[in-house]
């Protein structure tokens, strides 16, 4: 079932981002560096529009949407305002299973309904297979939080079709 977060699970949110990076084997250097973007907060959850994945009365993952009201500079990058797909992340255990294009099927259809065309995503590297998959267009490279490396920029266009 995915439903809208309550501001009390900012902390499971939270312990979720930190343990979907840290799937992907990356040190604690880099793990500490993304700490604050990886912190959910109850203002982030008020804020946002943030869902969850419940899998037997279990958040088992989440993503986040953010309305950006104005240019935004990211290391050194402008991001344009407009909407953004902030969060995207699925417990370990649970990776595999379809509860990511189920998410992302979700998102698209709520791009739909609330008239967003386009979505920005700074994706990890990982992930760009997934959202390529998902019916994202690369748009390119961008510079990483963490020195020497990048992270590819995707658009979703909500009208597009899914691809597999």
């Amino acid at each position: 079932m995915i439903r809208r977060a309550l501001e009390s699970e900012a902390a499971i949110l939270t312990a979720l981002s930190f343990a979907s990076k840290r799937y992907w084997g990356y040190p604690d250097s880099y793990i500490d560096r993304w700490a604050p973007e990886l912190t959910i907060d109850e203002d982030y959850i008020r804020d946002n529009h943030v869902l969850v994945y419940e899998d037997n009365q279990k958040i088992v993952g989440y993503y986040a949407v953010v309305n950006r009201r104005e240019d935004v500079l990211v290391s050194g990058v402008k991001l344009a305002q407009g909407f953004w797909l902030e969060h995207m992340f699925v417990a370990p255990r649970h990776i595999g299973r379809g509860i990511g294009r189920q998410l992302f099927a979700h998102l698209r259809q709520r791009c739909r309904l609330r008239g967003i065309d386009a979505l920005g995503i700074l994706a990890d590297p990982h992930a760009r297979g997934f959202y390529a998959r998902m019916g994202c267009e690369f748009v390119g490279e961008y510079p990483s939080t963490i020195k020497d490396r990048t992270t590819p920029l995707m658009r979703l266009f909500a009208a597009n079709e899914e691809l597999n």
